[in-house]
C-alpha cells in the first residue's frame, strides 16, 4: 500500500467484518515527540489469545473467501519500516484495537494519505454503522461523531448524497484547521 489511509480502511474492513457497529479511528501527529500514532478499536466480535497472535501472520485469516490476511501484517511492516511498532489488543465478544506507531520525520514512513477520503468512503459504504473519527495534530483536536450526525438529522439517512458531501467539506475543515493547513473560520476564532 503507497498511503497509510489505505491500511486504515483495511483494518477498519476487518472491523466490519468482525460485526461491529462502532468503529472509532485516531490519528495523531506530534512533530516536537517526532511521532504518528494511528489506532482503530472496535466493538466486533473479537479474537481469543490464539487468534490474536497468529493474525500477524499473513497466512492466517477467518476468511473463507481467500487464504492470506495482508491487513495487519502490512500495517505492522509499514509501522516497522519508519522505526515504529504495531500493536493488538482483542478481547473476545468485546473488540479489537490495531495501533501503529511511527517515527514521523523517518524517510521509510509512508505519506498519510486521504483520511477524509477513506472516513467519508467508510460512513458511505456502512451507514448502518457508527464511526469515530479523532484527529489530532500538535495538541489541536477535532472528533466527528457519527452518533452525534443522526441524532441531528433525525430521520435523515447519512448516505443521503446531500449529507455525504456536507460530512466531507466539514471533515475536511476539520482536518485543515486541526494541522494548520486551512485558516481557522471566524466561528472558531471567536
Amino acid at each position: 500500500m503507497r498511503e497509510l489511509s489505505l491500511n486504515v480502511l483495511d483494518i477498519a474492513q476487518n472491523s466490519l467484518s468482525a460485526g461491529a457497529s462502532l468503529v472509532e479511528i485516531a490519528v495523531s501527529e506530534d512533530t516536537e515527540k517526532d511521532e504518528l500514532v494511528i489506532s482503530v478499536r472496535d466493538n466486533g466480535r473479537g479474537m481469543t489469545p490464539e487468534q490474536a497472535a497468529r493474525v500477524r501472520d499473513p497466512f492466517y485469516t477467518t476468511r473463507t473467501t481467500r487464504k492470506v490476511g495482508m491487513g495487519v501484517p502490512l500495517f505492522r511492516m509499514a509501522a516497522e519500516m519508519a522505526g515504529g511498532e504495531l500493536t493488538l489488543q482483542s478481547e473476545l465478544g468485546k473488540g479489537t484495537e490495531v495501533t501503529a506507531r511511527f517515527v514521523r520525520s523517518h524517510i521509510d514512513r509512508m505519506p498519510l494519505g486521504d483520511m477524509v477520503g477513506t472516513m467519508t468512503a467508510l460512513i458511505r459504504l456502512n451507514p448502518q454503522v457508527d464511526f469515530v473519527y479523532r484527529r489530532c495534530f500538535n495538541g489541536r483536536e477535532a472528533v466527528t461523531d457519527t452518533r452525534e450526525l443522526r441524532q441531528v438529522l433525525g430521520e435523515v439517512p447519512l448516505d443521503t448524497p446531500e449529507v455525504m458531501e456536507w460530512i466531507d467539506g466539514y471533515l475536511r475543515e476539520q482536518e485543515g484547521c486541526v494541522t494548520g493547513t486551512q485558516p481557522p473560520s471566524d466561528r472558531e476564532q471567536a
